[in-house]
């Protein structure tokens, strides 16, 4: 069943222009099993994980992101974090952090607790190189799964009506998004159509079908147009440069504390890169006159 069709890692977005609506698509294969195979994930966890990838490269993409997009989970219980994001450039990556001394890991939303908070967070980059904008939405958690969790989020935030099927596996995780269009676009009937052709769609045939081959056979009527489609891939976004901000972040007494055997290490949890500094270079990172003009090539 491993065997998908070469159309994996891929963002679609399509236009329904009779209906009034418009959609997103994800299909993830290789970007997907690259995150899962970081840890050995039970299942239930690595699902979610799935789900969360998926989402968030549906939702940078609708939302032109410029920047990045993270969905972050967290808990009181074994599941920590649940850390999924995707960037402008088509970049994924993700991580969970489980704590099984804390009880049984969740195998539902239900299962993470009344504690658990899950927030959406979009990060553009400044104007004329100052700081980057942030912008942060709760996601409220009564919700039978992730897919509904986001719906109601889009509901309030946007005021859109929006439907969402994830699915994640093994091999490959999928999305579907539909939002109806801003304003009176499409036939009156419109969304509710759209809608009734959503609900009949199963998550194993989210799983198998090409977005051409979704679009066609179940919104053929509504005259879909695939309007951009794009590749995505795992990839991380730490630099030396995010890892001495860290550690400065930490402060200068416990920067110089993580010195063992004459250097800082520091190894990324998302890819494995590791980054060394030595005491002269800790010391850098305190000394006020540290900071050189920013020149082009060190824009990330």
């Amino acid at each position: 069943m491993s065997h998908h069709s070469p159309a994996d890692d891929v963002l679609t977005r399509f236009l329904l222009p009779t209906a009034g609506v418009r959609g997103m698509h994800v299909r993830l294969g290789a970007a997907w099993r690259e995150i899962a195979s970081r840890d050995a994930y039970p299942p239930a966890v690595a699902t979610m994980l799935g789900e969360s990838i998926a989402a968030a490269a549906m939702f940078a993409g609708h939302a032109k992101v410029a920047g990045r997009l993270s969905i972050q989970l967290r808990g009181q219980g074994a599941l920590r974090t649940l850390f999924a994001e995707a960037t402008a450039a088509g970049t994924l990556r993700g991580i969970v952090q489980l704590d099984p001394g804390r009880g049984q890991v969740p195998t539902s939303l239900a299962g993470l607790g009344d504690d658990a908070v899950l927030a959406l967070t979009i990060e553009n980059p400044g104007i004329h190189g100052g700081e980057p904008m942030r912008y942060q939405g709760m996601v409220s958690l009564q919700a039978a799964g992730l897919a509904q969790a986001f719906e109601g989020y889009f509901d309030r935030s946007e005021q859109l009506p929006t439907r969402l099927l994830l699915v994640s596996d093994a091999d490959s995780a999928s999305g579907l998004m539909l939002q109806k269009l801003p304003g009176d676009g499409g036939d009156d009937d419109g969304w509710r159509r759209a809608g009734a052709l959503f609900d009949t769609l199963s998550t194993a045939e989210l799983s198998a079908w090409s977005p051409e081959q979704l679009l066609q056979r179940l919104f053929h009527e509504d005259a879909p147009e695939i309007l951009v489609s794009g590749p995505l891939r795992f990839g991380c976004s730490c630099s030396r440069e995010r890892v001495a901000a860290m550690l400065e972040s930490l402060g200068e007494d416990e920067a110089v504390a993580a010195v063992i055997d004459g250097e800082a290490r520091v190894r990324c949890e998302f890819c494995g890169q590791s980054y060394a500094f030595d005491r002269t270079g800790i010391d850098a990172l305190f000394t006020p006159a540290r900071r050189p003009m920013a020149s082009p090539d060190r824009l990330q």
